[in-house]
């Protein structure tokens, strides 16, 4: 005799009522079909949600929505203005390009943003730049053909043509593994479950099970908690380092969001408002953005290093001046495309690495927003949406690829506010500011160590609800043990090592004749969350499968596999404007 022990859904009897779940043991007597005993406790499984989160999508005032939806404007800034502060000057381009292509960032993050929130996985999420795109970048900058040119503004002219067709070319990957739902099948396997039949009701329900193959997740929750914290942990560079070049304004701005966020949230000097709690990225910055003018206007820098200058003045950036009042960024505005094999298939690595990425952002935004774990139909469709960002990030001359912003993804849990509606007028915002140029430029000339120490809480935040999946896997087991601190520390160690030797002009630790193949796996092992995801999931898959199924967590993990297998999933996931009626859940 076998025993099974395990989950049961049972649909209550009382009208409107979400389907509640009992525990239920199986003494197993044949191979066909089986009657065992069933208990009726009534007790329901639900999914353990994170405390303190007030919003999903539920009603927020109108003041409270617009005040959250530019915090979270102002806070996508910061990669929105570093990538391109990074690779316009190596493509040869001025001030005066480096403020048209920030402007264009933040028009085409804004319609990705809207269309992901609309039509993707409609989580709150913001679509940006991606700095996983700088690797295949440097090496179309570094083209000997375009490197060739002597005229400055020629040179990043083509050179921005030659990212276009890379990006237009490489995000027909992303597009085929959506829409053709490929993600959504890689992340499932075969497994076994017993169907139910009730024979009679009554306080003891007989049932009759039935043994049937169904897909469930190739991810498991120990697969996943790794990847999920590794695309926090993984930005540690982005954190500290850069608060270090100015300490004297980066380090205030962290300890001040600390004590406002974390000691003072429950202080409520206006009304009812906890206004610390829900604004600390708004205040903060003013506050410190404050302190910096008059540090600068004081003259506090002016004997300092040209590093020291342009981490800590204000004025430095040069865009408020070259930016222009009014500029609305259209498709081609840098010319027709160029198209090369090499540039594309470099590009491609990138793609996939900004895939699992947003896998694993996805994931943390959806548990911080309080939504079930995205089936793996609705991922695919999210991830098919931004294959067509990518379109667009070509088409319109981003000078980068996108991906779901890590740092947004942390302030819904700062800020405990979960709001599809916040992140849609947040998108208003970015396509708002993008053609008012000079306005726009105010808000972008806000000191890098700024936005950096808003990351040491922020991607650390991100980090915590990766590791937050390890509660429903058996910890007390030395085999997750093994898988956990292994992903984990390779996917920091690794890509530290790959690290040490890339930089803009170097070609980095792969160093063949073939330039593409070289930007292909220096982009891949730079990624963290790459890297920790081919480890963990290779190791969870391998090691032990069939007897770990309850330590791995799948028994929690399986009644999300699909979009009905969760009530709430039409809550969450379901198409605006009646769409699911053309486009049915898979």
């Amino acid at each position: 005799m076998v025993i099974y022990r395990g989950f049961l859904s049972v649909f209550s009897r009382v009208p409107n009522r979400i389907p509640r779940y009992s525990v239920f043991t199986v003494w197993e007597l044949g191979l066909t079909g089986i009657s065992v005993i069933f208990h009726n406790t009534n007790q329901p499984i639900e999914v353990v949600m994170l405390d303190e989160c007030k919003y999903w999508v539920s009603f927020v005032y109108c003041a409270e929505t617009i005040l959250l939806a530019f915090q979270n404007y102002i806070l996508m800034l910061g990669t929105s203005v570093m990538i391109p502060s990074v690779l316009v000057p190596a493509m040869g381009g001025s001030d005066g390009d480096k403020a048209r292509v920030i402007q264009t960032l933040l028009f085409v993050a804004g319609i990705n943003t809207l269309l992901q929130a609309l039509f993707g996985t409609r989580l709150p999420a913001i679509v940006g730049g991606s700095f996983a795109y700088i690797i295949p970048i440097a090496y179309i900058i570094n083209d000997s053909s375009l490197q060739r040119i002597s005229n400055r503004h020629e040179r990043f002219i083509q050179t921005m043509r030659a990212i276009q067709g890379a990006l237009i070319v490489a995000s027909s990957i992303q597009i085929i593994l959506g829409y053709s739902q490929v993600w959504g099948l890689f992340s499932r396997y075969i497994g076994s479950i017993l169907k139910c039949e009730v024979v009679s009701p009554g306080m003891l329900d007989y049932i009759v099970l039935h043994r049937l193959s169904f897909p469930c997740r190739f991810f498991s929750p120990l697969g996943m908690a790794p990847v999920v914290a590794l695309v926090g942990l993984g930005l540690f560079q982005r954190g500290f380092p850069l608060l270090g070049n100015c300490v004297e304004i980066g380090l205030p701005m962290l300890l001040l969001v600390i004590g406002l966020s974390q000691y003072l949230k429950h202080v409520r000097p206006i009304r009812d408002v906890p206004i610390f709690e829900r604004f600390p990225v708004l205040i903060c910055v003013a506050i410190i953005w404050i302190y910096s003018l008059i540090l600068t206007a004081s003259g506090a820098y002016r004997d300092k290093p040209n590093a020291t200058q342009l981490s800590c003045r204000t004025d430095r950036a040069n865009l408020i001046s070259t930016a222009p009042w009014f500029m609305f960024p259209y498709p081609l505005q840098w010319g027709p495309p160029t198209f090369s094999a090499g540039h594309s298939f470099a590009m491609m690595s990138a793609v996939l690495v900004s895939m699992v990425e947003s896998t694993g952002a996805y994931k943390a935004a959806s548990r911080l927003a309080i939504a079930t774990p995205p089936p793996a139909y609705v991922l695919s469709r999210g991830i098919g949406w931004q294959g067509i960002g990518i379109l667009l990030d070509g088409l319109f001359g981003t000078g980068t690829g996108s991906t779901v912003s890590v740092e947004n993804v942390g302030l819904l849990g700062l800020s405990r506010v979960g709001s599809r509606r916040v992140v849609q007028l947040s998108a208003a915002f970015m396509i708002f500011f993008s053609i008012l140029g000079k306005f726009g430029a105010v808000f972008a000339s806000i000191p890098f160590p700024i936005f950096a120490a808003l990351y040491c809480v922020l991607f650390g935040l991100v980090a915590s609800v990766g590791l937050s999946f390890l509660q429903f896997t058996n910890m007390n087991c030395m085999r997750n043990l093994i898988i956990i601190g292994l992903s984990l520390f390779l996917g920091i160690s690794i890509p530290q090592f790959f690290n040490e030797y890339w930089n803009l002009k170097h070609r980095g630790l792969v160093h063949t004749n073939a330039g593409w193949f070289n930007a292909f796996l220096n982009t891949v092992f730079l990624s963290p969350a790459t890297v920790g995801l081919i480890v963990a999931v290779f190791l969870d898959n391998t090691l032990e499968v069939e007897k770990s199924k309850k330590d791995r967590g799948m028994p929690w993990w399986v009644k999300f596999r699909t979009f009905r297998g969760d009530n709430r999933n039409e809550e969450f996931y379901t198409l605006p404007f009646n769409l699911n009626r053309f486009f049915p859940p898979t």
